[in-house]
């Protein structure tokens, strides 16, 4: 039987609609990019306050560190040894490494050369374990100072990371630049200078929502500006969250809306790397263990970032 015209078009409306369903759904349950992780960094803080040491033994710490139900981990590393050493605990427990941090001194000349080689002698041994993103924070003048860069270090610094982040993208990986307070100062000269002076595709960014709050004198108006002028940049985020100013023992609800903001990465149709960054600092909260504040901080996680997981 010849169809008439409602019902062709009734046809067609059902076959686009179950068009636009089969791609939402799609969507929404295509597979994450990395597992959740967590930096290396929070650890040291539990551990410290304990008066213990995170790495000290590698296989007790990782055991640790897998009680959690964490499958993926950000180490810190200053040599390509270190990651020789690492990749067969990582394997034992089961865990991955898709990104790694390490520091930087890029803003002279011969420091930046001698960096830049090191970084590229680790990415060798990273790429072998699986990861794709190396995260570079460019040490500052002092740490913990309020000493800022002069514009012809700033040049420099900026030149070397589009340096590193084409030899890195040669490689299959990705450079991506973290900051942390100190790069906020003097109108954000630094941390705007080093994203407006690299190429996208040398150099991304990974997004440490909270050191950028700080930076700005606890402001959300300058996180989700951040958001609005780099998100595009942006392959992975550290999160951390705090209350009052001081740094929560676990992640929830506190100073920054992160709903809000997993709210708008959807919006910009971005799903980065997540890594727990969930540190302690003196005055924080002290009423669990690492193991137990980071069960927390996974599901915790889990929940906020919904809109974006799937």
């Amino acid at each position: 039987m010849t169809p008439n015209r409602r019902q062709f078009l009734n046809l067609v409306a059902g076959a686009s609609a179950a068009t636009v369903l089969s791609a939402a759904q799609s969507e929404a349950f295509a597979p994450y990019p990395f597992p959740i992780s967590a930096n290396s960094y929070n650890w040291h803080t539990f551990y410290g306050r304990d008066n213990k040491k995170w790495g000290e033994d590698l296989d007790a710490c990782l055991a640790e560190f897998a009680k959690t139900g964490l499958k993926a981990y950000e180490p810190s590393f200053n040599a390509p040894e270190e990651v020789i050493k690492l990749g067969p605990v990582l394997k034992k427990h089961g865990i991955a490494m898709p990104s790694v941090y390490v520091n930087s001194v890029l803003h002279k000349t011969e420091d930046a050369s001698k960096s830049i080689a090191l970084i590229l002698a680790i990415a060798e041994e990273v790429k072998k374990l699986g990861t794709k993103i190396i995260v570079t924070n460019p040490t500052p003048i002092r740490w913990g100072g309020d000493e800022v860069k002069s514009d012809a270090e700033l040049q420099v610094q900026a030149t070397s990371l589009d340096k590193l982040g084409a030899a890195l993208r040669a490689k299959g990986l990705t450079l991506a630049y973290h900051t942390h307070d100190v790069e906020l100062k003097a109108g954000a000269r630094e941390f705007h200078h080093m994203l407006l002076n690299t190429s996208p595709l040398n150099m991304s960014f990974c997004f440490d929502v909270h050191w950028v709050y700080r930076g700005s004198q606890n402001s959300q108006l300058a996180v989700f500006d951040v958001l609005k002028l780099y998100g595009k940049r942006v392959v992975e985020l550290h999160i951390r969250q705090s209350k009052n100013g001081i740094w929560s023992e676990t992640f929830g609800d506190g100073d920054i809306d992160y709903r809000r903001f997993a709210a708008e990465l959807k919006k910009l149709n971005l799903r980065p790397h997540l890594v727990i960054e969930q540190c302690v600092e003196d005055k924080s909260p002290q009423t669990m263990d690492a193991v137990q504040a980071h069960v927390q901080d996974l599901a915790a996680i889990k929940e906020v970032f919904k809109p974006i997981l799937g």
